[in-house]
C-alpha cells in the first residue's frame, strides 16, 4: 500500500505529461480524418415522385454516397474526432465498437486511415457483406450469439487489449455538433432553399443509436423551425415502448431483423423529449416499402430506408387526406446490395414468416391511384 508523499508547505506540485511524440501523432490523425470531410462533396436530396394534385414533396436523404456506403460515416467520423481530441484513441492501440454493422464499416475505414487496429463486435446474423466490408477496410469481425451481450463483450476487449471502446450507443448524441457545422440537419435545410416548401412539415428517422434524431430534434428547436420530427421503430426494439412509457429500462429479449436500427433497450443517444412523434413499423412493411422504392426510383436500399419511407408514407397519406400542402424527408440510409440475401431474398422473408403483400398493396394503391385502401392498414385515412 502506498502512503501520501510529504510536501513542503506552500509548494507547487507539477506534473507534466505532455509527450511530443503523441502530439505529432494527434495532430496528424486529426487533420487526415477532417481531410476526409474535406474531400467529400454533400450527399444528395432526392425527390420521391408524387401525384402532382396533392402539393406535396417527399424528399430522401441519400446517405448511401458517404465514402462507407451509409449514413454511419457522418457518426464514425465524429466519434473518431471525439475520442482522438479527448485523448482515448492512441497509436498502435486498437479501437473497438459494438455494432449491427454499419457503423462498424465506417469506423473501420477510420482506423485504417490514422493507421490503429479495429475490432467490430456484432451479431453472428451481420450480412456476410458488411462483413466482408468490415475486413475489406483492415478490421476484424468479433461475433456474440446474444445481441445484448454487445456491450459488456466490447468493453472486455478494450481491457484486454488495452484498446479504446467507442461505444457509438452512449457517445453519438454529443459527439455530433448539433447545432450545424455541416451536420445531416443542416444539410437538408440547407438544399431545401429552393424548394416550393423550404421548411418540412415532418422529417421522418430511425433509430439504432438515437444519435441522428437527437441531431435533427435540436438542430429544428435550435433554429426554431416549425418542423416535426418522427422516429420509426422496428419491431424487436424498445425505442418506441421505452418513449411512449417513459421508461428507460424497458428492455427486449429479441434483436431487430432490420440491421442498423432497433435495439434491444433504451440507448442512453436517445432523445425521448426531444422527439415529436414515434410510429411502431412491422418488419414486413419496412421490406414492402424498401422494395417499392427500387420499383419507383431503380435504387436497391436497406431494410432501415425502407421503416423511414414507410412511415413518411403514412404521413404523406394523412397530409393528403386532410388537403395540406408541404414536404415530408425520410433517409436513405445505406444501399440495398448490403441485403441482397435478406430483404430482397423472397426465401429469407419464407424463413422469417413476413407477408409483405398488403403492405406492398398498399404502396401501390397510395402511388398509383391516391387511395389507400383501408381495409388493409385499419384506422388510417383513405387518400383521394
Amino acid at each position: 500500500m502506498s502512503t501520501p508523499r510529504q510536501t513542503p508547505t506552500g509548494a507547487t506540485l507539477d506534473v507534466d505529461h505532455s509527450d511530443p511524440a503523441y502530439r505529432d501523432w494527434l495532430k496528424e490523425a486529426v487533420r487526415r480524418v477532417q481531410a476526409d470531410a474535406n474531400r467529400s462533396a454533400d450527399t444528395h436530396l432526392l425527390l420521391f415522385p408524387l401525384p402532382e394534385r396533392w402539393g406535396i414533396d417527399l424528399y430522401l436523404k441519400d446517405e448511401s454516397t458517404h465514402p462507407t456506403g451509409s449514413l454511419k460515416h457522418r457518426l464514425a467520423r465524429s466519434l473518431f474526432l471525439y475520442g482522438l481530441c479527448n485523448g482515448w484513441i492512441r497509436p498502435g492501440r486498437p479501437v473497438i465498437e459494438a455494432s449491427s454493422g454499419s457503423t462498424a464499416v465506417s469506423e473501420a475505414y477510420f482506423a485504417k486511415l490514422i493507421g490503429v487496429p479495429f475490432i467490430a463486435v456484432m451479431p453472428r446474423t451481420t450480412s456476410a457483406e458488411k462483413c466482408r466490408l468490415i475486413e475489406f477496410h483492415g478490421g476484424r469481425c468479433h461475433f456474440v450469439d446474444d445481441p445484448r451481450k454487445m456491450y459488456e463483450e466490447s468493453a472486455r476487449l478494450a481491457v484486454e487489449t488495452g484498446g479504446h471502446y467507442m461505444d457509438q450507443f452512449t457517445y453519438a448524441e454529443r459527439a455530433t455538433d448539433w447545432r450545424g457545422n455541416n451536420n445531416i440537419a443542416e444539410s437538408i435545410f440547407r438544399q431545401l432553399r429552393s424548394e416550393r416548401f423550404p421548411v418540412p412539415v415532418w422529417i421522418v428517422a430511425t433509430a439504432g443509436t438515437g444519435g441522428t434524431s437527437a441531431t435533427l430534434a435540436r438542430y429544428v428547436h435550435y433554429m426554431q423551425y416549425d418542423t416535426r420530427v418522427c422516429v420509426a421503430d422496428p419491431e424487436n426494439s424498445c425505442f418506441f415502448e421505452g418513449w411512449t412509457t417513459g421508461d428507460p429500462d424497458v428492455a427486449c429479449d429479441r434483436g431487430s431483423r432490420i440491421e442498423g436500427i432497433g435495439r434491444p433497450r433504451m440507448e442512453p443517444s436517445f432523445v425521448p423529449g426531444a422527439i415529436d412523434r414515434m410510429m411502431k413499423v412491422p418488419d414486413a412493411a419496412s421490406v414492402a416499402a424498401v422494395r417499392a422504392l427500387e420499383r419507383v426510383i431503380g435504387r436497391k436500399a436497406g431494410g432501415s430506408t425502407g421503416t423511414g419511407l414507410w412511415s413518411a408514407l403514412k404521413i404523406v397519406a394523412e397530409m393528403a387526406a386532410e388537403g395540406r400542402r408541404g414536404s415530408v424527408v425520410t433517409l436513405l440510409c445505406d444501399p440495398g446490395d448490403r441485403y441482397l440475401d435478406k430483404y430482397y431474398s423472397d426465401a429469407w422473408l419464407a424463413e422469417q414468416d413476413l407477408d409483405v403483400a398488403p403492405y406492398t398493396a398498399a404502396i401501390e394503391s397510395l402511388l398509383n391511384t391516391g387511395v389507400r385502401p383501408g381495409r388493409e392498414l385499419p384506422g388510417e385515412p383513405a387518400v383521394q
